[in-house]
């Protein structure tokens, strides 16, 4: 049973930085699913709106790929050997409040389609004062 767990919530004010990590449990070689093989996605759902696409990074090259509203401000990273996906967050907005989720796609390709993800966290809560 793969599970992902988010953590680094909070509240901070405009302009200021927070780091979100996801960590992938459940993962085992025998099975072929390592978190290698896995892209992983952050998304977002902010009161009353739909659950968006953050970004990306893909198993095959670590290639990224972000929202044009967070380009330039959010990071993603993966560490493999921890099982572990961050998304840095740089010169927060008000606006990017909402609660986080990753996600797991098994060999996926770089899609921002919430259906190809197979597997998602409970979410963590960011919270930005103006």
């Amino acid at each position: 049973q793969v599970q992902l767990v988010e953590s680094g919530r909070g509240l901070v004010r405009a302009g200021g930085s927070l780091r979100l990590s996801c960590v992938a449990s459940g993962l085992t070689r025998a099975s072929g699913r390592t978190f290698s093989v896995y892209t992983m996605g952050w998304f977002r759902q902010a009161p009353g709106k739909e659950r968006e696409f953050v970004g990306l990074i893909s198993w095959r090259d670590d290639r990224t790929l972000y929202a044009d509203s967070v380009k330039g401000r959010f990071t993603i990273s993966r560490d493999d050997a921890r099982n572990t996906v961050y998304l840095q967050m740089n010169s927060l907005k008000p606006e990017d409040t909402a609660t986080y989720y990753c996600a797991a796609n098994y060999y996926g390709g770089d899609t921002e389609q919430r259906a190809a993800y197979e597997h998602w966290g409970q979410g963590t809560q960011v919270t930005v004062s103006s």
